[in-house]
């Protein structure tokens, strides 16, 4: 899946595309203008894998697996995915999407919540190998919206590293 490398030139307005009229509608178009706390976690690895501009087969396989997996999704929808991943693309094809996306995580997610998120950030840039200079940039910004401590965050990219060494 390819990401614009440019902003739209589209003049409509955040707010017009984010309308709360739009906002958690069924269907295919919905839109989300406030994520809830798995909604935002998933928003994390979606940027994560966006960050370098391409969204990588093991990288989508890696959210996938984790969605499936982690207890923090058990009751969450798995189609959901598709309208959390849209929602995302949308805002970063604003100018300040990222910086919303980010403070939209952090509203979202209780402190005990924001360090899963950085840990899934990371499965996802460990997913398909080594971490590029654009996702290692996006995990900075990440862990500086989330308010992580940096030594905390080194930990989390640590073992993160650990767990995908190859011979």
């Amino acid at each position: 899946m390819e990401i614009p490398l440019m902003p739209s030139a589209n003049p409509a307005s955040a707010e017009s595309r984010l309308d709360p009229a739009l906002i958690r509608r069924n269907g295919a178009g919905r839109s989300i203008q406030r994520f809830n706390a798995q909604e935002a976690l998933i928003c994390a690895m979606v940027l994560m894998a966006a960050s370098d501009r391409a969204m990588s087969d093991a990288e989508l396989g890696m959210m996938s697996r984790l969605v499936q997996e982690l207890p923090v999704f058990a009751d969450f929808n798995a189609a959901e995915i598709e309208v959390v991943t849209e929602t995302v693309l949308r805002l970063l094809d604003e100018t300040d999407g990222l910086d919303r996306a980010c403070v939209m995580i952090r509203e979202a997610l209780p402190p005990r919540l924001r360090e899963t998120a950085y840990v899934l950030a990371c499965e996802v840039a460990a997913a398909d190998g080594d971490a590029t200079q654009e996702e290692l940039r996006f995990l900075q910004d990440l862990r500086i919206a989330l308010d992580l401590d940096r030594l905390v965050a080194g930990a989390i990219e640590r073992a993160a590293r650990a767990r995908y060494q190859v011979l």
